[in-house]
């Protein structure tokens, strides 16, 4: 009975490169599987996007057919607030979307404002009363 050894020698170079090798096929297979659920989800939002829509629009309309019947105090009241608190929320380095959002009710209650008072915006006829 013979005894035969065989011996394998490996560089330690050699290993390093087939471990980078292993880590970028997971990185790559992590990435795809992260652009597929981005993708997934992103059409699932398209999907809802017109829905949402005519939601908000109806919302919208709701909302301005409370403000024309509110009186002329409540309005100022509410259009004071309502840039006081854009004004804070500015000041306060909130972001500028929340800013926008903050202005969205004092810009209704304001042009309801003006316009109950024969005011007339640009691109609209004036009411007849």
């Amino acid at each position: 009975m013979a005894n035969t050894t065989t011996s394998t020698t490996t560089t330690p170079g050699s290993t390093a490169r087939r471990d980078d090798d292993a880590a970028q096929a997971d990185l790559a297979t992590t990435a795809k599987g992260i652009a597929s659920d981005v993708a997934d989800r992103a059409a699932a939002a398209a999907q809802r996007l017109p829905d949402a829509a005519s939601a908000t629009g109806a919302q919208f309309e709701r909302a301005n057919q409370l403000i024309q019947r509110e009186s002329d105090d409540v309005l100022a009241v509410g259009t004071s607030l309502s840039l006081g608190l854009a004004l804070g929320l500015l000041l306060g380095g909130a972001s500028r979307l929340l800013v926008i959002l903050a202005l969205i009710p004092a810009t209704m209650m304001g042009f309801t404002l003006f316009d109950r008072h024969n005011g007339v915006r640009p691109g609209t006829a004036a009411r007849t009363r």
